[in-house]
């Protein structure tokens, strides 16, 4: 039996509320689930999408990467199992919330008269995950057969690193079996007519310097203390930051995701008021972008560090080194076809740089073209803020989108390596 090409209801089990579409209800129903950090309730979201594979007559498959951290995958048949299969991921995963700040409860997916639904999640990135849903239930229900294989990935963890999610996931065996030739991920709300495409990564490097220096009473002026050295390394970041700064918005870089952002976000050091420290730790959060030489970069940390004092050393506990873009270029075939339905539907296209980090990162750095998309345009960013909402109609739109999106991505002709 075929889908319906809206579902039964919401996802199945309840009747719509008066006059909503189901697609709608059921983007709600999955906004309720608390998948929110620092305790998210994968469980409630794995029976979620066993009751939506049953639903369009897809197997689904689970893979446990980490001890309650499993990797959901459910599979459409192509035509030609030759060819390399396309991937929709999401993530299940939502930031916390300081309910304080809320104009409704985070997890009531409530519903202003305006048809804005306010949750945890609306804009990042459950709604892409129902839009792939729904964009599948509307071509099984019209019969389509679509050539290349898709599959529908749903990870844990992305919103704390990737690390027990998708980072580790691309090296399993049971990734590498689903031969994926291109990947759609999640991008950001455009505040304008135009929906953002992204195309590549800024690399996030998490970097601490640490500062020895002569310890001694706080009455005296000791020499070579770990503070003066602690100045010169802040100032030297600091300074680097303005000059970057005041490049945004030039000619040369027009977003975010084209300079480097430096933040200071940690400082360590003392005991007493009256005791000059033996040791201080600064650190700092850099997003890096794919047009900057990392070696060269990395050098002149070293030199900051060299300028400080003696014994200024650094470490990471972030260093992503991969550069992988994905092809925008016309003759690109997967860009060709992603391109050809957003000018058929009158979509005007914005190519960037991600400012931040997404699971893509990840499926590039195997080789793996990705496009960051998710289709929100006339909405305001609110990723990770307060009183985060997606109004209705954007979404519905955003599932037009995938039906045609999907559909022409799995038709594209064998590539030079398919052959």
């Amino acid at each position: 039996m075929l889908p319906d090409k809206n579902g039964p209801g919401v996802g199945g089990r309840q009747s719509c509320p008066e006059g909503e579409d189901p697609s709608v209800s059921l983007f709600r129903e999955y906004l309720r689930l608390k998948t929110v950090h620092p305790d998210p309730d994968y469980d409630a979201a794995l029976k979620f999408l066993d009751r939506i594979a049953e639903e369009l007559g897809l197997p689904i498959k689970k893979i446990e990467v980490f001890p309650g951290r499993v990797v959901c995958i459910m599979t459409w048949e192509g035509t030609n199992n030759n060819l390399k299969s396309i991937l929709l991921n999401s993530h299940t995963d939502v930031v916390p919330v300081y309910q304080e700040h809320w104009k409704y409860d985070a997890f009531s997916a409530f519903k202003d008269a305006e048809g804005n639904i306010y949750a945890r999640g609306s804009q990042d990135m459950k709604c892409v995950t129902i839009q792939y849903i729904q964009a599948i239930r509307r071509l099984k229900a019209e019969e389509q057969r679509l050539m290349r294989t898709v599959h529908l990935m749903f990870v844990p963890d992305e919103e704390v690193g990737g690390h027990k999610g998708m980072e580790t996931f691309v090296k399993h065996p049971e990734f590498q079996k689903l031969n994926i030739g291109f990947a759609l991920d999640e991008g950001l709300a455009n505040p304008g007519e135009a929906y953002t495409v992204f195309y590549g990564e800024r690399n996030p490097w998490w970097i601490t310097v640490h500062c020895p220096g002569s310890p001694g009473h706080g009455s005296r002026f000791v020499e070579n203390t770990a503070a003066e050295k602690l100045r010169h390394v802040i100032n030297s970041f600091l300074d680097f930051r303005e000059k970057e700064k005041q490049r945004l918005n030039t000619s040369e870089c027009f977003t975010l995701g084209d300079v480097t952002t430096v933040n200071m976000t940690m400082v360590k050091g003392g005991v007493a008021y009256n005791v000059i420290p033996a040791e201080m730790d600064v650190s700092f959060d850099l997003r890096i972008p794919p047009s900057v030489n990392l070696q060269d970069f990395e050098r002149q940390i070293k030199e900051w560090c060299k300028e400080a004092g003696e014994d200024v050393t650094y470490k990471f506990a972030q260093k992503h080194m991969n550069q992988n873009v994905t092809s925008t270029e016309e003759g690109d075939p997967w860009w060709n076809a992603f391109s050809t339905v957003c000018k058929a539907m009158n979509v005007t296209l914005e190519k960037e740089i991600f400012p931040a980090a997404t699971d893509s990162r990840f499926i590039r750095a195997v080789g793996i073209p990705a496009i960051g998309f998710s289709p929100m345009n006339w909405t305001p960013i609110l990723l990770h803020d307060h009183n985060e909402f997606l109004n209705e109609r954007v979404f519905l739109k955003g599932i037009s989108v995938f039906e045609r999106l999907i559909q022409a991505l799995a038709s594209v002709p064998a590539c030079p390596n398919e052959a």
